[in-house]
Protein backbone atom coordinates (compact mmCIF):
# COMPACT_ATOMS: atom_id res chain seq x y z
CA UNK A 1 0.00 0.00 0.00
CA UNK A 2 1.23 3.49 -0.87
CA UNK A 3 2.26 5.93 1.82
CA UNK A 4 -0.39 8.18 0.27
CA UNK A 5 -3.13 6.01 -1.28
CA UNK A 6 -5.33 7.11 -4.14
CA UNK A 7 -8.41 7.08 -1.89
CA UNK A 8 -9.49 6.13 1.61
CA UNK A 9 -12.96 5.97 3.19
CA UNK A 10 -13.67 8.29 6.13
CA UNK A 11 -14.92 5.96 8.88
CA UNK A 12 -15.48 7.41 12.35
CA UNK A 13 -16.53 5.88 15.65
CA UNK A 14 -20.13 6.76 14.76
CA UNK A 15 -20.06 4.39 11.78
CA UNK A 16 -18.46 1.62 13.83
CA UNK A 17 -21.12 1.97 16.54
CA UNK A 18 -23.88 1.95 13.94
CA UNK A 19 -22.63 -1.30 12.42
CA UNK A 20 -22.13 -3.06 15.75
CA UNK A 21 -25.65 -2.01 16.81
CA UNK A 22 -27.03 -3.81 13.78
CA UNK A 23 -24.99 -6.92 14.53
CA UNK A 24 -26.34 -6.98 18.08
CA UNK A 25 -29.92 -6.48 16.88
CA UNK A 26 -30.12 -9.75 14.98
CA UNK A 27 -31.89 -7.96 12.08
CA UNK A 28 -29.40 -7.94 9.22
CA UNK A 29 -31.63 -7.49 6.15
CA UNK A 30 -34.85 -5.72 5.04
CA UNK A 31 -35.28 -3.60 8.11
CA UNK A 32 -35.73 -0.08 9.44
CA UNK A 33 -32.22 1.10 8.63
CA UNK A 34 -32.72 0.45 4.94
CA UNK A 35 -35.93 2.50 5.09
CA UNK A 36 -34.21 5.38 6.87
CA UNK A 37 -31.23 5.38 4.53
CA UNK A 38 -33.53 5.52 1.51
CA UNK A 39 -35.41 8.45 3.02
CA UNK A 40 -32.17 10.36 3.59
CA UNK A 41 -30.92 9.85 0.02
CA UNK A 42 -34.30 10.75 -1.48
CA UNK A 43 -34.56 13.90 0.62
CA UNK A 44 -31.06 15.04 -0.28
CA UNK A 45 -31.75 14.59 -3.99
CA UNK A 46 -35.20 16.22 -3.91
CA UNK A 47 -36.97 13.01 -4.90
CA UNK A 48 -40.04 11.18 -3.60
CA UNK A 49 -38.48 7.72 -3.57
CA UNK A 50 -35.16 6.13 -2.71
CA UNK A 51 -34.59 2.44 -3.48
CA UNK A 52 -31.39 1.09 -1.92
CA UNK A 53 -29.56 -1.56 -3.93
CA UNK A 54 -26.33 -3.54 -3.80
CA UNK A 55 -24.39 -1.26 -6.17
CA UNK A 56 -24.73 1.67 -8.51
CA UNK A 57 -24.47 -0.78 -11.39
CA UNK A 58 -27.41 -2.76 -10.01
CA UNK A 59 -29.41 0.46 -9.76
CA UNK A 60 -28.78 1.35 -13.39
CA UNK A 61 -29.74 -2.17 -14.44
CA UNK A 62 -33.04 -2.00 -12.55
CA UNK A 63 -33.91 1.39 -14.04
CA UNK A 64 -33.34 -0.03 -17.53
CA UNK A 65 -35.65 -2.94 -16.73
CA UNK A 66 -38.24 -0.81 -14.96
CA UNK A 67 -38.50 1.61 -17.87
CA UNK A 68 -38.94 -1.19 -20.39
CA UNK A 69 -35.71 -0.60 -22.28
CA UNK A 70 -34.71 -3.71 -24.22
CA UNK A 71 -33.73 -5.31 -27.54
CA UNK A 72 -34.02 -2.96 -30.50
CA UNK A 73 -33.68 0.16 -28.34
CA UNK A 74 -30.77 2.58 -28.41
CA UNK A 75 -29.50 4.54 -25.41
CA UNK A 76 -27.21 7.52 -25.96
CA UNK A 77 -24.36 7.70 -23.48
CA UNK A 78 -20.73 8.69 -23.01
CA UNK A 79 -17.56 6.75 -23.88
CA UNK A 80 -15.72 8.59 -21.07
CA UNK A 81 -16.98 6.97 -17.88
CA UNK A 82 -16.63 3.90 -15.71
CA UNK A 83 -17.70 0.94 -17.84
CA UNK A 84 -20.82 0.15 -15.77
CA UNK A 85 -22.69 3.09 -17.31
CA UNK A 86 -22.78 1.37 -20.69
CA UNK A 87 -22.70 -2.24 -19.51
CA UNK A 88 -26.12 -1.78 -17.91
CA UNK A 89 -27.54 -0.97 -21.35
CA UNK A 90 -26.19 -4.25 -22.68
CA UNK A 91 -27.64 -6.15 -19.71
CA UNK A 92 -31.15 -5.54 -21.08
CA UNK A 93 -30.25 -6.23 -24.72
CA UNK A 94 -30.29 -2.59 -25.84
CA UNK A 95 -27.49 -0.84 -27.72
CA UNK A 96 -25.29 1.91 -26.22
CA UNK A 97 -24.76 4.75 -28.69
CA UNK A 98 -21.70 6.77 -27.74
CA UNK A 99 -21.20 10.45 -28.49
CA UNK A 100 -18.07 12.49 -27.94
CA UNK A 101 -17.58 14.76 -24.95
CA UNK A 102 -17.23 18.45 -24.24
CA UNK A 103 -13.54 19.02 -23.39
CA UNK A 104 -14.33 21.43 -20.56
CA UNK A 105 -16.87 19.49 -18.49
CA UNK A 106 -15.87 16.01 -19.78
CA UNK A 107 -19.61 15.27 -20.05
CA UNK A 108 -21.34 14.53 -23.35
CA UNK A 109 -21.49 17.37 -25.86
CA UNK A 110 -25.21 18.27 -25.90
CA UNK A 111 -25.21 19.08 -29.62
CA UNK A 112 -23.80 15.65 -30.39
CA UNK A 113 -26.38 14.04 -28.13
CA UNK A 114 -29.21 15.63 -30.09
CA UNK A 115 -27.60 14.75 -33.43
CA UNK A 116 -27.39 11.07 -32.42
CA UNK A 117 -31.14 10.66 -31.79
CA UNK A 118 -32.86 8.21 -34.15
CA UNK A 119 -36.28 6.54 -34.19
CA UNK A 120 -34.70 3.74 -32.13
CA UNK A 121 -33.52 6.07 -29.36
CA UNK A 122 -35.30 5.20 -26.11
CA UNK A 123 -33.23 7.16 -23.60
CA UNK A 124 -30.27 9.36 -22.81
CA UNK A 125 -28.07 8.00 -20.04
CA UNK A 126 -26.18 11.08 -18.84
CA UNK A 127 -23.17 10.64 -16.56
CA UNK A 128 -22.03 13.44 -14.27
CA UNK A 129 -18.34 12.71 -14.76
CA UNK A 130 -16.34 13.18 -11.56
CA UNK A 131 -19.43 14.82 -10.02
CA UNK A 132 -19.70 17.66 -12.55
CA UNK A 133 -23.40 18.30 -13.43
CA UNK A 134 -22.74 20.64 -16.35
CA UNK A 135 -25.22 20.22 -19.26
CA UNK A 136 -27.80 18.26 -17.24
CA UNK A 137 -30.43 20.93 -17.84
CA UNK A 138 -29.68 20.83 -21.57
CA UNK A 139 -29.98 17.03 -21.66
CA UNK A 140 -33.35 17.33 -19.94
CA UNK A 141 -34.54 19.81 -22.56
CA UNK A 142 -33.39 17.55 -25.39
CA UNK A 143 -35.12 14.52 -23.85
CA UNK A 144 -38.36 16.46 -23.43
CA UNK A 145 -38.22 17.86 -26.95
CA UNK A 146 -37.79 14.40 -28.50
CA UNK A 147 -40.08 12.62 -26.01
CA UNK A 148 -37.42 10.20 -24.83
CA UNK A 149 -36.28 9.24 -21.34
CA UNK A 150 -33.46 10.89 -19.39
CA UNK A 151 -31.63 8.71 -16.87
CA UNK A 152 -29.12 10.40 -14.57
CA UNK A 153 -26.00 8.44 -13.65
CA UNK A 154 -25.17 10.55 -10.61
CA UNK A 155 -23.02 7.85 -9.01
CA UNK A 156 -20.17 10.34 -8.63
CA UNK A 157 -22.08 13.41 -7.45
CA UNK A 158 -23.94 12.81 -4.18
CA UNK A 159 -24.77 16.02 -2.33
CA UNK A 160 -23.97 18.41 -5.15
CA UNK A 161 -26.24 21.08 -6.60
CA UNK A 162 -26.38 22.82 -9.96
CA UNK A 163 -28.04 26.22 -10.34
CA UNK A 164 -29.85 25.50 -7.08
CA UNK A 165 -31.15 22.09 -8.13
CA UNK A 166 -29.93 18.91 -6.39
CA UNK A 167 -27.91 16.35 -8.31
CA UNK A 168 -30.16 13.34 -8.73
CA UNK A 169 -33.27 15.39 -9.50
CA UNK A 170 -32.96 15.37 -13.30
CA UNK A 171 -34.84 13.05 -15.61
CA UNK A 172 -37.07 10.08 -14.84
CA UNK A 173 -34.62 8.55 -12.37
CA UNK A 174 -31.07 8.72 -11.09
CA UNK A 175 -28.62 6.43 -9.35
CA UNK A 176 -26.03 7.10 -6.64
CA UNK A 177 -23.20 4.73 -5.71
CA UNK A 178 -21.38 4.22 -2.42
CA UNK A 179 -18.14 2.37 -3.21
CA UNK A 180 -15.37 3.17 -0.67
CA UNK A 181 -13.87 5.94 -2.85
CA UNK A 182 -17.14 7.86 -3.10
CA UNK A 183 -18.30 10.86 -1.04
CA UNK A 184 -19.95 8.42 1.37
CA UNK A 185 -19.63 4.66 1.49
CA UNK A 186 -21.71 1.66 2.44
CA UNK A 187 -18.85 -0.67 1.49
CA UNK A 188 -20.70 -1.65 -1.68
CA UNK A 189 -24.07 -0.17 -2.48
CA UNK A 190 -26.22 2.23 -4.44
CA UNK A 191 -29.58 3.98 -4.41
CA UNK A 192 -32.11 4.70 -7.13
CA UNK A 193 -34.01 8.00 -6.80
CA UNK A 194 -37.18 8.92 -8.66
CA UNK A 195 -40.56 10.65 -8.43
CA UNK A 196 -42.20 7.91 -10.51
CA UNK A 197 -44.35 5.79 -8.14
CA UNK A 198 -44.74 2.93 -10.61
CA UNK A 199 -41.01 2.78 -11.38
CA UNK A 200 -40.14 2.86 -7.67
CA UNK A 201 -42.48 -0.05 -6.94
CA UNK A 202 -41.09 -2.03 -9.88
CA UNK A 203 -37.48 -1.46 -8.79
CA UNK A 204 -38.29 -2.54 -5.23
CA UNK A 205 -39.75 -5.76 -6.58
CA UNK A 206 -36.91 -6.39 -9.03
CA UNK A 207 -34.20 -5.92 -6.38
CA UNK A 208 -35.92 -8.53 -4.17
CA UNK A 209 -36.17 -11.57 -6.46
CA UNK A 210 -39.36 -10.29 -8.12
CA UNK A 211 -41.42 -10.43 -4.94
CA UNK A 212 -44.29 -8.01 -4.47
CA UNK A 213 -43.49 -4.61 -2.99
CA UNK A 214 -42.02 -4.93 0.53
CA UNK A 215 -40.88 -1.44 1.29
CA UNK A 216 -40.99 -0.92 5.04
CA UNK A 217 -39.94 -2.73 8.18
CA UNK A 218 -43.60 -2.82 9.26
CA UNK A 219 -44.35 -5.20 6.38
CA UNK A 220 -41.98 -7.85 7.68
CA UNK A 221 -41.29 -10.09 10.64
CA UNK A 222 -39.09 -8.16 13.08
CA UNK A 223 -36.59 -11.02 13.38
CA UNK A 224 -36.58 -12.88 10.08
CA UNK A 225 -37.44 -10.10 7.66
CA UNK A 226 -40.13 -12.28 6.09
CA UNK A 227 -43.75 -11.39 5.38
CA UNK A 228 -46.27 -14.17 5.93
CA UNK A 229 -47.59 -15.76 2.77
CA UNK A 230 -45.48 -13.65 0.42
CA UNK A 231 -41.84 -14.62 0.88
CA UNK A 232 -42.01 -17.39 -1.72
CA UNK A 233 -44.44 -15.58 -4.03
CA UNK A 234 -42.62 -14.06 -7.03
CA UNK A 235 -44.54 -11.83 -9.41
CA UNK A 236 -41.80 -11.39 -12.02
CA UNK A 237 -38.22 -12.30 -12.85
CA UNK A 238 -36.11 -10.51 -10.28
CA UNK A 239 -32.63 -10.20 -8.85
CA UNK A 240 -30.89 -10.30 -5.51
CA UNK A 241 -29.87 -6.64 -5.45
CA UNK A 242 -30.80 -5.84 -1.85
CA UNK A 243 -28.69 -3.69 0.47
CA UNK A 244 -28.07 -5.18 3.92
CA UNK A 245 -29.00 -3.51 7.20
CA UNK A 246 -25.28 -3.42 8.02
CA UNK A 247 -24.54 -1.42 4.88
CA UNK A 248 -27.58 0.82 5.41
CA UNK A 249 -26.52 1.60 9.00
CA UNK A 250 -23.08 2.57 7.73
CA UNK A 251 -24.74 4.76 5.12
CA UNK A 252 -26.96 6.53 7.65
CA UNK A 253 -23.96 7.44 9.81
CA UNK A 254 -22.13 8.69 6.73
CA UNK A 255 -25.13 10.72 5.54
CA UNK A 256 -25.31 12.42 8.94
CA UNK A 257 -21.79 13.73 8.23
CA UNK A 258 -22.22 14.35 4.49
CA UNK A 259 -21.95 18.14 4.56
CA UNK A 260 -18.80 17.97 6.67
CA UNK A 261 -17.28 15.42 4.31
CA UNK A 262 -18.14 17.52 1.25
CA UNK A 263 -16.72 20.68 2.80
CA UNK A 264 -13.46 18.90 3.58
CA UNK A 265 -13.20 17.60 0.02
CA UNK A 266 -13.72 21.14 -1.29
CA UNK A 267 -10.92 22.37 0.98
CA UNK A 268 -8.56 19.77 -0.46
CA UNK A 269 -9.58 20.76 -4.00
CA UNK A 270 -8.81 24.38 -3.17
CA UNK A 271 -5.40 23.43 -1.76
CA UNK A 272 -4.49 21.34 -4.79
CA UNK A 273 -5.69 24.07 -7.14
CA UNK A 274 -3.69 26.74 -5.33
CA UNK A 275 -0.49 24.70 -5.61
CA UNK A 276 -0.96 23.52 -9.21
CA UNK A 277 -2.69 26.41 -10.96
CA UNK A 278 0.48 27.94 -12.46
CA UNK A 279 1.87 24.74 -13.95
CA UNK A 280 1.99 25.02 -17.72
CA UNK A 281 2.08 21.24 -18.18
CA UNK A 282 -1.25 20.70 -16.37
CA UNK A 283 -4.93 21.39 -16.98
CA UNK A 284 -6.90 21.42 -13.75
CA UNK A 285 -10.47 20.13 -13.28
CA UNK A 286 -13.32 22.55 -13.89
CA UNK A 287 -16.39 23.39 -11.88
CA UNK A 288 -19.59 24.00 -13.87
CA UNK A 289 -18.91 27.39 -15.44
CA UNK A 290 -22.61 28.31 -15.76
CA UNK A 291 -23.25 27.98 -12.01
CA UNK A 292 -22.24 31.09 -9.99
CA UNK A 293 -22.10 29.03 -6.79
CA UNK A 294 -20.15 26.13 -8.34
CA UNK A 295 -17.25 26.13 -5.90
CA UNK A 296 -19.63 25.85 -2.94
CA UNK A 297 -22.09 23.44 -4.58
CA UNK A 298 -19.83 20.99 -6.42
CA UNK A 299 -19.59 17.52 -4.92
CA UNK A 300 -16.05 16.36 -5.70
CA UNK A 301 -15.60 12.64 -6.33
CA UNK A 302 -11.95 12.67 -7.48
CA UNK A 303 -9.31 15.24 -8.34
CA UNK A 304 -8.20 14.55 -11.91
CA UNK A 305 -5.64 16.67 -13.75
CA UNK A 306 -4.72 16.47 -17.44
CA UNK A 307 -1.32 16.73 -19.01
CA UNK A 308 -0.94 19.35 -21.72
CA UNK A 309 -1.82 18.28 -25.26
CA UNK A 310 1.82 17.82 -26.25
CA UNK A 311 1.91 14.74 -24.01
CA UNK A 312 0.34 11.36 -24.70
CA UNK A 313 -0.45 8.14 -22.87
CA UNK A 314 3.19 6.97 -22.86
CA UNK A 315 4.34 10.01 -20.90
CA UNK A 316 1.24 9.92 -18.69
CA UNK A 317 1.80 6.28 -17.83
CA UNK A 318 5.44 6.98 -16.95
CA UNK A 319 4.35 9.76 -14.60
CA UNK A 320 1.88 7.44 -12.87
CA UNK A 321 4.46 4.66 -12.59
CA UNK A 322 6.97 7.12 -11.16
CA UNK A 323 4.50 8.28 -8.52
CA UNK A 324 3.84 4.67 -7.58
CA UNK A 325 7.58 4.09 -7.16
CA UNK A 326 7.55 6.92 -4.66
CA UNK A 327 4.54 5.36 -2.87
CA UNK A 328 2.09 8.01 -3.99
CA UNK A 329 -1.21 6.82 -5.47
CA UNK A 330 -2.26 7.86 -8.98
CA UNK A 331 -4.43 6.39 -11.74
CA UNK A 332 -5.69 6.98 -15.28
CA UNK A 333 -9.34 8.02 -14.94
CA UNK A 334 -10.93 6.89 -17.29
CA UNK A 335 -9.86 4.62 -20.15
CA UNK A 336 -12.41 5.09 -22.94
CA UNK A 337 -15.17 2.47 -22.85
CA UNK A 338 -15.37 2.00 -26.61
CA UNK A 339 -11.70 0.98 -26.71
CA UNK A 340 -12.06 -1.68 -24.03
CA UNK A 341 -11.46 -5.14 -25.58
CA UNK A 342 -15.06 -6.35 -25.28
CA UNK A 343 -16.51 -3.26 -26.96
CA UNK A 344 -13.92 -3.27 -29.74
CA UNK A 345 -14.52 -6.94 -30.47
CA UNK A 346 -18.33 -6.75 -30.20
CA UNK A 347 -19.06 -3.45 -31.95
CA UNK A 348 -15.94 -2.83 -34.04
CA UNK A 349 -14.98 0.45 -32.41
CA UNK A 350 -11.50 1.75 -33.19
CA UNK A 351 -9.17 4.55 -32.24
CA UNK A 352 -10.33 7.85 -33.65
CA UNK A 353 -14.06 7.18 -33.30
CA UNK A 354 -14.40 9.70 -30.45
CA UNK A 355 -11.24 11.82 -30.68
CA UNK A 356 -11.93 14.30 -27.88
CA UNK A 357 -12.68 11.60 -25.31
CA UNK A 358 -9.65 9.62 -26.48
CA UNK A 359 -7.31 12.59 -26.30
CA UNK A 360 -8.48 13.43 -22.78
CA UNK A 361 -8.34 9.81 -21.66
CA UNK A 362 -4.69 9.49 -22.70
CA UNK A 363 -3.64 12.43 -20.52
CA UNK A 364 -5.62 12.14 -17.27
CA UNK A 365 -4.05 11.55 -13.87
CA UNK A 366 -6.19 11.06 -10.77
CA UNK A 367 -4.30 12.32 -7.72
CA UNK A 368 -4.79 11.07 -4.16
CA UNK A 369 -8.04 12.48 -2.84
CA UNK A 370 -9.70 11.73 0.50
CA UNK A 371 -10.85 13.70 3.51
CA UNK A 372 -7.97 12.78 5.83
CA UNK A 373 -5.34 14.42 3.62
CA UNK A 374 -3.43 17.22 5.34
CA UNK A 375 -1.16 19.90 3.91
CA UNK A 376 1.92 17.73 4.34
CA UNK A 377 0.46 14.86 2.33
CA UNK A 378 -0.83 17.23 -0.35
CA UNK A 379 2.61 18.81 -0.57
CA UNK A 380 4.22 15.39 -0.98
CA UNK A 381 1.82 14.56 -3.82
CA UNK A 382 2.48 17.89 -5.52
CA UNK A 383 6.26 17.63 -5.22
CA UNK A 384 6.30 14.04 -6.46
CA UNK A 385 4.17 14.99 -9.44
CA UNK A 386 6.48 17.93 -10.13
CA UNK A 387 9.56 15.71 -10.16
CA UNK A 388 7.90 13.26 -12.55
CA UNK A 389 6.89 16.07 -14.90
CA UNK A 390 10.37 17.57 -14.81
CA UNK A 391 11.71 14.15 -15.77
CA UNK A 392 9.36 14.08 -18.76
CA UNK A 393 10.55 17.52 -19.83
CA UNK A 394 14.15 16.32 -19.77
CA UNK A 395 13.26 13.23 -21.79
CA UNK A 396 11.58 15.41 -24.41
CA UNK A 397 14.76 17.48 -24.78
CA UNK A 398 16.74 14.34 -25.50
Amino acid sequence: MSVIPLSRPDISDAEIRAVTDVLRSGRLSIGPRQDRFEEMIAERSGRSHGIAVSSGTAGLHLIMLGLGIGPGDEVITTPFSFIASSNCILYVGAKPVFVDVDPQSLNMDPDKVEAAITPKTKAILAVEVFGNPMHMERYAQIAQKHEILLIEDCCEGLGGRHNGKPIGSYGRAGVFAFYPNKQITTGEGGCIVTDDDRLAEMCRSLRNQGRGAMTTAADTNSKTGERAGSWLAHERLGYNYRLSEIAAALGIAQMERLDTLLDRRREIVAEYTRRLMDWEDLMLPNSPCDDPDALESMSWFVYVVRLASRYGHVERDRVIEGMHRHEVGAANYFPCIHLQPFYRETFGYKKGDFPIAESISQRTIALPFYTQMDRTSIELVVQTLKVMLQREQLLKRD
